[in-house]
């Protein structure tokens, strides 16, 4: 595949002419954790307290929630990040979403998802969820799902900045460093390399060896 630039530089270019827009595509990464986990701790306080859930039922919910996250993780990156318009503003669109990750992977504070893009997103789904799911269900099965995605925020961070000895993490780290100075076609499982065998865009098994 063509290879495309890639920077091993550490610094964060500048992509808007507006303060206020750049510092909106900027974000440490423990600032979802201070948005997020007080929402789920919200859910499922609600589950328990308002919707009166019982406890297996609720872990039930929280399980199926995790599992679907792995599933919108794996479709967000790889036909919605990977989605390559051929206008001009989408092409801009694409790379302020998605193209300046590639180009900078070791841009610290453009690894977690910033709460301007996340928030109107998780809204969105949220509402989506409430609709489809049966009554009183939405708020263990919403938790399960942010509980996913802050689990793919802190693991994409961790697997661009940290050092692992665990056998598992350094597998892992691999296949997200393979999906960047590789072939950007495949591996698109952040936290999981799990759909990418399932629907076959994992790299074959002499690449990671």
């Amino acid at each position: 595949m063509k290879k495309n630039f890639i920077s091993n530089s550490s610094e964060s270019i500048r992509m808007f002419k507006s303060g206020f827009l750049e510092s909106l595509s900027k974000v440490h990464f423990y600032v979802p954790l201070i948005v997020y986990i007080p929402v789920i701790g919200y859910l499922c306080w609600f589950a328990f307290a308002e919707v009166h859930m019982n406890f297996f039922s609720f872990i039930g919910w929280v399980a199926l929630g995790l599992f679907l996250w792995t599933i919108a993780e794996y479709i967000l990156h790889r036909y919605i990040f990977h989605f390559y318009p051929k206008s001009s503003i989408g092409k801009r669109i694409h790379f302020i979403f998605h193209g300046v990750h590639h180009d900078y992977p070791n841009d610290s504070k453009r690894l977690v998802m910033p709460p301007s893009a996340s928030i109107p997103m998780a809204l969105a789904l949220y509402y989506l969820f409430l609709y489809l799911l049966p009554e009183g269900t939405i708020y263990a099965f919403f938790a399960g799902f942010l509980i996913g995605y802050l689990v793919y925020d802190m693991a994409h961070y961790a697997l661009h900045h940290a050092n692992f000895k665990n056998p598992f993490w350094k597998k892992l780290k691999q296949h997200h460093m393979l999906h960047h100075y590789s072939d950007s076609t495949k591996g698109y499982g952040v936290s999981s390399a799990l759909w990418d065998k399932v629907l076959g865009s994992d790299f074959d098994k002499k690449v990671n060896t």
